[in-house]
């Protein structure tokens, strides 16, 4: 076995998909052969931010998805091409991206006080949790 099919991910049945998904990441759906997510975000400075965030994450993972945006929303969505379907690398994508675009450090507790929600010329996304 060659280096490459050591480290080749395999994809996840259907069902298991579903299941994990609903376990670990309950605001993103299987459909199509992709895992998706749609953040909603206060407007366009906001869905910019999450772009960039996305982007961010996916380059220094090495592990790309497709994105679609509008003026107050973005439409993520993973597979692993290489093996036809959705991997762990897809998972572990999505949990990271899902923390980051949604970290509210006011939850926290702590120094920072995170973005005011309180007023809308500082709101930027719509936080759905």
């Amino acid at each position: 076995m060659t280096d490459d099919q050591q480290h080749q991910p395999v994809a996840y049945p259907e069902q298991a998909i579903r299941t994990r998904l609903e376990k670990e990441l309950p605001k993103w759906f299987f459909e199509d052969g992709w895992i998706r997510r749609k953040y909603r975000t206060e407007g366009w400075k906001g869905t910019l931010m999450v772009i960039n965030t996305v982007g961010h994450l996916a380059e220094a993972a090495w592990h790309h998805p497709d994105i679609a945006a509008s003026y107050a929303w973005v439409i993520v969505k993973l597979q692993t091409h290489s093996a036809k379907g959705i991997t762990d690398r897809d998972f572990e994508l999505a949990r990271k991206i899902e923390d980051v675009v949604h970290w509210q450090p006011a939850r926290e507790g702590g120094a920072l006080e995170g973005t005011p929600s309180g007023d809308q010329r500082f709101r930027y996304i719509k936080y759905d949790y």
